[in-house]
């Protein structure tokens, strides 16, 4: 490494938002990008530690320590190509992913782990600024034609990876706009659009075909796919989301949290949402069911309607604040983490059931029944939730948010239509059943037919989709060609 004494020199330095006061009333983004000298200093810090446990915690296998020293010595053209040789779209990653390769980066033993999203991020922002980004037009085209099924980071990342090696590459997304999970479910405050319509362009340059408002299995039946195209990939997501069927669950006011999302990003977009089917969390109790993102997304959204309180509840033990090392160090740890829309406002409670919902006497909702619980370890030392005797309570919710996350794709349609007419293959969970591994990674049970991202993982990072989008890419292309030159 360029600064072997980096990682002592140098403190940790992250990038900050703005204050919570003032991002609550936009929809932009917030987070105050650092200064490249600072940059250059956090890259210094990678501390060239023999074995780089980040490439373990990288889903897509980034060479970090590569490019930590690039931008160290200021060649960040070199480092946009190393980082574009592992990631299709490192701007998507760099503002939304957790980062996994932080919690297992050495340093991280010290809780001073180098700052490698944020790098990620400057990397690519720079390349973009400085015009270094070009469309990689394939120098001759195979003649094969693949359909796409779902435009999320999936589907993009593999259409991008074959259109490069000159397959034709269409895209079929049900959405009135490209972007899948990324363009309505994800707030645009954590990732404005734009970046995906910048990616868009590039692609289309590189042959790629956008189309739009094309419901496959609904609108377009898979067979015509499977007829006109050498190979159809399946890149759909997993979208059925986790129901609570409960007292209550009728009434007006209890939503899946994707609808509220969902409905509120198209008009943050400028598109219509009728008033009778918005959803708005203005001048409304609201509480949010789940902790993971999807729920946090709810509470940023919440507070910028001008919801009179948030609260999230989730159903397991709260975590503990500092993990220990020892037993978890380079594996991502489960410990309290605060978002940034946390940060914004909201009563967090952990051990909390939900029981049912009130009625107001009008079919609106107007409070959540509950209990507390604990968890205790069985005889066979498995984890058994039970009631705290007497805990039982109600507390006021004019608007409930379900983000309890995602069982399996949307079995309905496209899968039902491929099972009825050629037996497809669904793992115990209700995903697509196809293996990561082995001559036939990423095939279904189906000839020329393929599957990748949620739609066969089950609900995932958006790292993890890009990941199986580009190893889905080189399996299609070795399937169409013999052999592939892509990366595996």
């Amino acid at each position: 490494m360029g600064k072997p004494t980096g990682f002592i020199e140098y403190e940790r330095r992250d990038r900050r938002y703005e204050p919570a006061s003032d991002r609550i009333v936009h929809y932009e983004e917030f987070v105050i990008p650092m200064p490249e000298g600072e940059v250059r200093e956090q890259g210094a810090r990678c501390m060239d530690c023999g074995i780089p446990y980040c490439h373990q915690g990288c889903p897509v296998d980034n060479l970090i320590p590569d490019w930590n020293d690039l931008v160290y010595q200021g060649d960040w053209l070199q480092a946009i190509e190393t980082l574009h040789s592992t990631n299709n779209f490192p701007e998507f990653t760099g503002r939304i992913c957790p980062a996994p390769c932080e919690a297992a980066c050495t340093l991280n033993l010290d809780d001073v782990p180098v700052t490698i999203k944020t790098i990620e991020c400057a990397i690519v922002d720079k390349a973009w600024e400085e015009n270094w980004i070009k469309p990689q037009v394939a120098q001759r085209r195979t003649g094969k034609k693949i359909a796409i099924v779902g435009s999320g980071p999936a589907g993009l990342a593999c259409a991008q990876q074959l259109a490069r090696v000159g397959h034709q590459v269409a895209i079929f997304e049900k959405a009135n706009r490209i972007g899948g999970l990324l363009r309505y479910g994800i707030p645009d405050f954590k990732l404005s659009k734009h970046l995906i319509d910048r990616r868009m362009a590039q692609m289309r340059t590189e042959g790629v075909e956008f189309h739009t408002n094309s419901h496959i299995g609904t609108d377009i039946p898979v067979s015509r796919l499977q007829e006109e195209y050498d190979a159809v990939i399946l890149a759909g997501g997993s979208e059925a989301p986790r129901d609570l069927p409960l007292p209550g669950r009728d009434l007006n006011g209890v939503h899946f949290a994707m609808d509220f999302l969902t409905r509120n990003s198209k008009r943050v977009q400028g598109l219509f949402v009728p008033e009778d089917e918005f959803i708005s969390a203005g001048d409304k109790h609201v509480v949010v069911i789940g902790g993971g993102d999807t729920g946090s997304d709810c509470i940023g959204t919440s507070n910028r309607h001008g919801a009179r309180s948030v609260t999230q509840i989730e159903i397991l033990d709260k975590p503990p604040a500092k993990e220990d090392k020892g037993l978890t160090w380079p594996e991502w740890p489960n410990r309290l983490r605060t978002s940034s829309s946390q940060e914004e406002g909201c009563e967090r409670m952990w051990n909390v059931a939900t029981k049912g919902f009130v009625d107001d006497g009008r079919g609106n909702v107007r409070a959540l029944r509950y209990a507390l619980v604990r968890w205790d370890r069985d005889e066979q030392g498995r984890w058994k939730m039970s009631e705290v005797p007497g805990s039982e309570g109600e507390m006021k919710a004019d608007l409930v948010l379900l983000a309890m996350g995602f069982v399996h794709p949307v079995h309905e349609g496209m899968i039902a239509e491929l099972q009825g007419k050629a037996n497809l293959e669904l793992d115990p969970r209700g995903n697509i059943k196809g293996s990561t591994e082995g001559a036939k990674a990423y095939y279904t049970n189906v000839d020329g037919l393929f599957a990748a991202g949620d739609m066969r993982r089950g609900q995932s990072l958006v790292v993890w989709a890009i990941r199986e989008g580009r190893q889905c890419a080189r399996a299609v292309d070795e399937w169409l060609m013999g052999a592939s030159d892509l990366p595996r």
